[in-house]
């Protein structure tokens, strides 16, 4: 199972999010980087030079918003010689295959299109036509386990969806690889939740499988791999140092441990 560093932008600075409460977000100090408090550069560097990791996922919060996308911010990022090429997925509210062809450009290896700024799925649809599956993730977005949905989505997506139905109409839509990101469960240590994640690898063996919100120590970690999940998505608990270089080496060399063998679409 792949543990994959998560930044959270926030007017350039890189902030520790918690609970979801965005207006609280305050500048993160990491012991990955203890003097470079709320720095993305620095932290994105101590990634790669201090936990080896070969990913990352890049959150835009001004942009996730409604605001402008971080365009300098997120090219210093991918510029970096630190071992992230093409291995950086950024979330900054794309919902159109322009507004993914905007975050792309700024250096993006994967375009995370997230619950909260879709419109439709047939967008949805759209972009993975345009830009390929393998660079698509589709993160569904929940707050203490209801999807969390744009105005435009209230209707289309159905009286209740939850979150099973909307994996399943991104799977329609060409969606190779999920992401179940609680943000009621970010940066408090209670855990993700497994249930769901076991329920969602049952109904799609062929999907790729990340998730995040609520990682505390390494054994939420292996309670996820064994649930099926591909990859977890960690901040807090890596700033803290509780999730180390040995855990990320480990847990890589791993199989997930209720995953079923994928299939070609």
């Amino acid at each position: 199972m792949d543990v994959i560093p998560v930044l959270d932008l926030a007017r350039g600075v890189a902030v520790w999010a918690q609970a979801g409460d965005r207006a609280r977000y305050e500048p993160v100090a990491s012991a990955l980087a203890p003097s470079a408090v709320g720095d993305p550069v620095a932290l994105l560097g101590a990634f790669r030079a201090r936990l080896g990791a070969i990913a990352c996922y890049v959150a835009d919060l001004d942009a996730i918003q409604g605001g402008a996308v971080q365009r300098t911010m997120l090219r210093e990022l991918a510029q970096l010689e630190t071992g992230f090429a093409g291995a950086i997925m950024v979330d900054a509210g794309a919902h159109t295959p322009e507004s993914t062809l905007e975050v792309m450009a700024c250096g993006a290896s994967k375009v995370v299109v997230g619950l909260e700024t879709l419109r439709a799925f047939t967008d949805l649809a759209r972009i993975v036509r345009l830009v390929g599956e393998e660079e698509v993730v589709f993160s569904v977005d929940l707050h203490r386990g209801s999807p969390i949905l744009h105005p435009a989505m209230q209707d289309a997506a159905g009286a209740q969806p939850d979150a099973v139905s909307l994996a399943s109409q991104a799977f329609e839509a060409g969606v190779t690889t999920l992401l179940l990101l609680d943000l009621a469960r970010v940066g408090t240590g209670c855990g993700v939740d497994l249930g769901l994640i076991e329920e969602l690898r049952k109904e799609f063996p062929e999907l790729r499988l990340l998730a995040g919100g609520g990682v505390l120590a390494r054994r939420d970690l292996d309670r996820m791999r064994d649930a099926g999940c591909d990859g977890a998505l960690v901040a807090s608990a890596i700033h803290a140092g509780t999730i180390t270089a040995a855990d990320l080496a480990e847990l890589a060399a791993e199989p997930v441990g209720a995953q079923s063998p994928r299939v070609s679409r």
